[in-house]
């Protein structure tokens, strides 16, 4: 056979080089159409309706609505607090404060009753009054910035003492004054004064002495 040139040699290898291509591009371009298939159609789905987990169906008895929810110083069976009921007194951690000591004020709930009772002992009740003579100095409602419930139940014959004390910075308070840094200190030196405190409706009967050096 006569030799051929290395022009039709080139010419051909190309040819298979391209036909390859095709059949490559051919077989990629089936696989991408078999995965994503754009042109299908969405497949069916079962349209039939399933009754809703909260939707009654046939032979379900609608429940009965719940009743009213209780007033925030009751509880169901239990009877709120009278004020034959409660004693309230004030606490303090100390009857003499040195200079600087501040006063840690609490509260006493003693139900004397013979039958256990509802309280609302929350911040939004308690309202603790520090006064000398006639001049009532600080009030611990006068600069407070939040408030809440707290429905407690008193046990008949049992007391019980606020857990987290209120301090007194031994400055006078008022509404207005609340953001300054450099309000009226109260008088030391032996100056007394008195804690009273209010709780739930219910005021202590007598109030704490204290002392300030």
């Amino acid at each position: 056979m006569p030799r051929q040139s290395a022009a039709v040699y080139r010419r051909r290898r190309l040819a298979v080089m391209l036909l390859l291509v095709l059949v490559f591009a051919a077989v990629g371009g089936g696989v991408w159409l078999a995965i994503a298939k754009p042109w299908s159609a969405a497949a069916p789905t079962d349209r039939t309706p399933t009754p809703d987990a909260g939707t009654p169906t046939a032979g379900d008895t609608p429940s009965a609505s719940p009743d009213a929810s209780p007033e925030p110083s009751e509880t169901p069976g239990i009877a709120a607090c009278t004020a034959e009921d409660v004693t309230v007194s004030a606490v303090t951690d100390a009857d003499t404060y040195p200079a600087e000591a501040l006063p840690q004020l609490s509260i006493s709930l003693t139900n004397k009753g013979a039958a256990d009772c509802t309280l609302n002992v929350g911040s939004s009740t308690q309202a603790f009054t520090v006064s000398s003579g006639d001049d009532v100095w600080w009030r611990s409602t006068d600069c407070q910035s939040e408030s809440s419930d707290m429905i407690v139940t008193l046990e008949a014959g049992s007391s019980v003492t606020s857990a987290t004390p209120v301090v007194w910075d031994r400055t006078r308070s008022s509404p207005e004054t609340c953001e300054e840094q450099n309000r009226p200190r109260a008088p030391g030196g032996g100056a007394s004064y008195r804690v009273a405190v209010s709780i739930g409706g219910f005021s202590s009967e007598t109030p704490e002495q204290i002392m300030l050096r």
